[in-house]
C-alpha cells in the first residue's frame, strides 16, 4: 500500500514539512499545491535534485487537486504569518486573511473524492481547524489541528534546559489554545519521572517565568528570523506518521472536546482514523479554569 501526503501552503513552514518528508523518505507520494505557481514547481525540481543523494525516492505532483483523492493526509499550511508580529503578538492577527484562504481551499478540497485525515498548521490553529472541520462536513475526530504539539515541546525545551537534561527526558502538557492564552498545565510535568513543581521547589526554580519563555517562544523566533517554520513543521510530521503509521500514540493535538463545544488542545490517542480516543487529565482546579479561559477566548474570536 503506498503513502500520500498532500501538503497546501509550500511558504516557509510548509515547505519545511517537505523537506523533511522527503529527506526521511516517510512517504511514497507528495502533492504540493502553492497559488504561487512559480515557487511550488522550483521546490519540486529543488526535491527531484536531491533524490539521487537520498536512499529513497518521492514521486511529486503539483497544483492538481485531483491528486488528493486518494491521499492518506492533508496537511494545510496556509497562512500570512508577517501579520502577526509587531508590539502586541497574537495569531489572531491572521483571522481574516488566513480564514479567506482556508475556505478557498476547502471549498476545491471538497470538490475531491478525498476521505482521509486532514491536519491543520494554519493559525489561528484551533479556528482554521474548526473552520475547515465544517466547511468539509468530515467526522470531528477526522480534522486535527497541531495545536499545542508544539507548545509542548517548546515546555520541554525550556524545562529540560533548566534541569540540564534532554527535553525528552520531560512529559507533560501544553494545554488550550495554540496562542496567548494556552498555558502549561505543571500538574503534568515531569523530569526523569519525578514531578516537576516539587523539583522547582527544591530548586527554587520559577516555573511561571518558564510558562513565560514557552508562551511566547514561537514570537522569540519569529522576532529573530521573521517566521517560524522547523519546531512547527516537526510537530506536524510526528502528527502525520502517528496517522500514517496507525500509531495509537497520546499527543497534545487540537481535538473538539464535547464539554467546552470548541476544538483545543487536549491529549488524545491518535491513529490511522484520525483521533481514536480523547483523554480526561486529573487536573486541579487553577488549570481547569485555566482551560475554561482558553475555551472561552477561542469561542469568542470563533464568532
Amino acid at each position: 500500500m503506498t503513502r500520500k501526503i498532500g501538503i497546501i501552503g509550500m511558504g516557509n513552514v510548509g515547505a519545511a514539512c517537505a523537506h523533511y518528508i522527503v529527506s526521511a523518505g516517510f512517504v511514497d507520494d507528495l502533492v504540493l499545491i502553492d497559488k504561487n505557481e512559480k515557487k511550488v514547481k522550483a521546490d519540486a525540481l529543488d526535491f527531484e535534485d536531491a533524490m539521487a543523494n537520498l536512499p529513497t525516492h518521492t514521486n511529486i505532483s503539483v497544483n492538481d487537486y485531483s491528486q488528493l483523492d486518494d491521499a492518506d493526509v492533508i496537511i494545510s499550511a496556509v497562512g500570512h504569518i508577517s501579520l502577526i508580529g509587531g508590539n502586541h503578538p497574537n495569531r489572531f492577527g491572521e483571522l481574516k486573511p488566513t480564514g479567506d484562504s482556508v475556505k478557498d481551499v476547502a471549498a476545491k478540497i471538497k470538490q475531491t473524492k478525498f476521505h482521509g485525515i486532514m491536519v491543520v498548521i494554519s493559525n489561528p490553529n484551533d479556528v482554521m481547524t474548526a473552520m475547515y472541520q465544517q466547511i468539509l462536513g468530515f467526522p470531528k475526530e477526522r480534522v486535527i489541528g497541531t495545536g499545542t504539539l508544539l507548545d509542548s515541546a517548546r515546555m520541554k525545551r525550556a524545562v529540560g534546559k533548566a534541569f540540564s537534561v534532554d527535553p525528552r527526558s520531560v512529559s507533560g502538557y501544553n494545554l488550550g489554545e495554540h496562542g496567548n492564552s494556552q498555558f502549561t498545565a505543571w500538574s503534568t510535568v515531569k523530569v526523569m519521572d519525578q514531578p516537576v513543581e516539587k523539583l522547582a521547589q527544591e530548586s527554587g526554580l520559577d516555573l511561571e517565568k518558564i510558562n513565560e519563555d514557552v508562551r511566547m517562544g514561537g514570537f522569540t523566533v519569529f522576532d529573530g528570523k521573521g517566521y517560524t517554520n522547523y519546531g512547527v513543521s516537526t510537530a506536524a510530521v510526528r502528527l502525520n506518521l502517528a496517522i500514517l503509521n496507525d500509531a495509537h500514540i497520546e499527543l497534545p493535538v487540537s481535538n473538539f472536546r464535547e464539554e467546552y463545544g470548541v476544538y483545543l488542545s487536549y491529549p488524545a490517542i491518535v491513529g490511522r482514523e484520525g483521533i481514536l480516543k480523547q483523554l480526561q487529565l486529573d487536573l486541579p482546579q487553577a488549570e481547569l479554569d485555566k482551560l475554561q479561559y482558553s475555551a472561552d477566548y477561542i469561542k469568542k474570536n470563533l464568532k
